[in-house]
């Protein structure tokens, strides 16, 4: 939340994580089967949600300082340019491509192993 926003507390962020702890707390324990692999989906997704209020901000500027790096604007403008062999495949690439995938990660398996 920032100082100019409308909104008060609870945040967003807040919010998702406190159906996240119920449904995690509260529910998950009293069901099983189906309902409990679908709960447990829903605990997943939310705390997904959670990581990407928090972190996509800070991640949408790093990326995008790392694509004007490479002189692009965006990931069709890579996808295209490295297609077309106008970006150098090298250690700029390498680092950028290795970046974006651990800021993914960072949001949606942020218990993955990563070496960086």
């Amino acid at each position: 939340m920032t100082p100019s926003s409308p909104h008060d507390v609870p945040t967003a962020a807040q919010l998702v994580a406190a159906v996240r702890d119920f449904l995690q707390t509260d529910v998950l324990p009293a069901v099983d089967g189906r309902t409990r692999y679908h709960t447990r989906v829903a605990i997943n997704v939310l705390g997904m949600v959670e990581r990407e209020i928090e972190l996509g901000p800070g991640q949408a500027g790093e990326h995008a300082a790392r694509l004007a790096a490479l002189g692009v604007d965006d990931d069709a403008e890579l996808a295209a340019a490295i297609r077309e062999g106008r970006v150098e495949d090298g250690e700029a690439l390498t680092s950028a491509l290795g970046q974006a995938v651990l800021a993914k990660l960072a949001v949606a398996a942020p218990d993955y192993p990563a070496t960086g």
